[in-house]
């Protein structure tokens, strides 16, 4: 099993969750300004994307410049990592490759605790993707603690690149936030995931 072959009830009893779905659950984050050079890719390369449509473009044309947005405003003091293999506990499922981690360590030759976001890209209905992130983030929360470098909240994000969607993990409660985000919030985007990263980071 990987993460991958996770469904959401699955993945609530496999690892003994609470699910708490919460609709505006980071309604209240302050918004992030997007840089002309963010603002000028995304104008040249969402309509392409979507043209395409597939999950690979979306995640180069469209996903890929917005993590590199967050690194670039939280001064590079963060490390992002891009389909890498993140095998945390293969009896319990927890392997497989993920599509983009954020880390709060500087260390980019491998991933290193804590390992803050889990960024999931699906080119079809974010819910097809709920199982699968949330095994990430259960798998970083266990990789953190097992580095001895563990933080309150792990966060997930399920997106098809024009739409976001935002988890939280703390303890044993996975809450998940019921509105979506739009490609045209791309401040609000930007807001949570930065704040998210500055909660436990002195940045």
């Amino acid at each position: 099993m990987s993460y991958s072959e996770f469904k959401l009830n699955g993945v609530i009893k496999s690892f003994g969750l609470t699910l708490n779905e919460v609709s505006g659950l980071f309604a209240n984050i302050p918004e992030e300004d997007c840089s002309d050079l963010l603002t000028t890719i995304l104008k040249e390369n969402i309509d392409l994307a979507v043209s395409i449509n597939s999950e690979k473009a979306r995640s180069e044309m469209i996903i890929s410049p917005i993590m590199l947005e967050v690194r670039r405003k939280l001064n590079n003091e963060i490390s992002l990592f891009s389909g890498v293999d993140f095998t945390v506990d293969v009896e319990r499922g927890l392997n497989g490759f993920c599509d983009f981690i954020l880390s709060l360590s500087k260390e980019q030759l491998f991933v290193s605790a804590p390992v803050i976001t889990l960024v999931e890209t699906k080119n079809e209905n974010l819910k097809s993707g709920l199982g699968q992130c949330i095994a990430e983030m259960v798998a970083a929360q266990l990789f953190n603690q097992q580095q001895g470098n563990e933080i309150k909240t792990v966060y997930g994000v399920i997106t098809i690149g024009t739409i976001w969607q935002f988890l939280q993990l703390e303890d044993n409660v996975i809450s998940i936030d019921l509105s979506e985000y739009y490609i045209k919030d791309i401040r609000k985007i930007l807001g949570i995931l930065i704040n998210a990263i500055k909660q436990d980071k002195n940045i």
